[in-house]
């Protein structure tokens, strides 16, 4: 692979294989050049724009969130399985291509946190967006595919056994952190995965309130296409 101008010999360097201005560009712009390419990545909403094609808007349906979940509950399976897909494999991708042009280590991990921020926070729908789920755990099996699948079978089991997807996704979390630290992973990833958690803990705060006062709608609950409403 080609070289920047000025880069240490040996070592790869980011964007090696952009054009003539990329080489005369410091590694630094690089690094944030895909940094910004992550979130863009993240970013791309397709549960609001898959909601589009049947003529709903999915912000002011159901929870109001763009993925996976409020799609089920307003669409069903076929759009919502499409959307899960593509919300893992925009994470992924984010990864991949990082980790192709030479990035490792913690800004590897940067690039994962840009690809959930920017679909939780998409600059498509004025910063707003889904939970992250599907889109961290797209990072986290490009990152570290054994903790990927460690952590799966965990987070759907919780789901199956309580029929509530939150609960689910926030265990799936917890469990990627303690097998992480359990493989004895180095501490850029372990930060990179418990802020992974920490987020989907985050976009989950009125879930734990609604789980806690007992009213936390549950796996294949339907809703009406209508004004937003307060369930996920």
């Amino acid at each position: 692979m080609a070289t920047t101008a000025g880069a240490t010999p040996g070592k790869r360097s980011v964007l090696a294989i952009s054009g003539p201005w990329v080489y005369n560009a410091p590694v630094e712009w690089q690094t944030g050049l895909i940094l910004l390419l992550a979130y863009v990545f993240g970013a791309v909403p397709a549960g609001a724009w898959v909601a589009r094609l049947y003529g709903v808007d999915i912000q002011k349906v159901g929870s109001g969130n763009t993925g996976a979940t409020n799609v089920l509950r307003t669409l069903g399976a076929g759009p919502a399985l499409a959307v899960a897909a593509f919300d893992v494999f925009k994470g992924g991708i984010a990864v991949f291509i990082a980790r192709g042009v030479g990035l490792e280590g913690p800004l590897l991990g940067g690039v994962a946190l840009a690809a959930v921020l920017g679909h939780n926070y998409s600059v498509f729908l004025r910063f707003t967006g889904g939970k992250g789920v599907a889109t961290s755990f797209g990072t986290l099996l490009f990152l570290d595919p054994w903790v990927a699948l460690l952590t799966f079978p965990v987070g759907v089991l919780t789901m199956w056994l309580t029929r509530y997807v939150s609960a689910g996704s926030m265990v799936g979390g917890l469990t990627a952190v303690v097998v992480a630290v359990a493989a004895g992973r180095p501490a850029w990833e372990i930060l990179t995965v418990l802020a992974l958690a920490l987020l989907i803990f985050w976009t989950h705060r009125e879930n734990i309130r609604r789980l806690q006062a007992g009213n936390e709608r549950r796996f294949g609950e339907k809703v009406e296409v209508g004004p937003p409403g307060n369930q996920h």
